[in-house]
């Protein structure tokens, strides 16, 4: 008896460990944290055009010097030639910290998203290698290669893209 709870217990701590290293790689906001201090500069190496392959197609994503109390992105999906999509959005300095806010559009520019609404994912935390917004983490793995991490809000899941300059 004492010998097949033991196992129960050990199989619980294996699954408990093995979902926490899979949920390691994006964070969640909490309200009663807040957000860090951050500044753009401490984001700047996302700056350059880079390329991967996700979602079954070729992913190109632009991002801008910071300017303006902004960094500007433009993302866009290619499956067999044409655009499935694109996002464009910004990483802006608001409050002493950072907000990643982003739009979706159609192949055509039609937006998914009502005028005024955006998509908001606060700071969690950064590191000189992570920045991590809610559900949504940029990883520097070199100066020519990132990855992004994103929980998609349907599934619950979480997808990486590997971008290279």
């Amino acid at each position: 008896m004492k010998k097949s709870r033991f196992k129960k217990s050990i199989y619980f701590l294996l699954f408990i460990c093995s979902f926490s290293v899979f949920a390691q790689n994006t964070l969640n906001y909490n309200d009663e944290k807040g957000s860090p201090k951050a500044t753009l500069q401490d984001v700047k190496w996302i700056v350059g055009n880079w390329t991967g392959e996700a979602l079954g197609g070729i992913c190109q994503e632009t991002w801008s010097e910071p300017i303006g109390n902004s960094m500007m992105f433009s993302f866009k999906l290619v499956v067999d030639g044409k655009v499935v999509f694109y996002e464009l959005g910004h990483i802006i300095e608001k409050e002493k910290t950072l907000l990643l806010q982003l739009k979706h559009f159609d192949g055509e520019l039609k937006g998914w998203e009502k005028a005024e609404v955006s998509e908001n994912f606060r700071l969690v935390k950064v590191t000189p290698t992570h920045v991590y917004f809610d559900k949504f983490t940029f990883e520097k793995i070199s100066d020519n290669e990132i990855n992004l991490y994103v929980v998609f809000e349907d599934s619950g899941k979480e997808m990486k893209f590997n971008f290279k300059k």
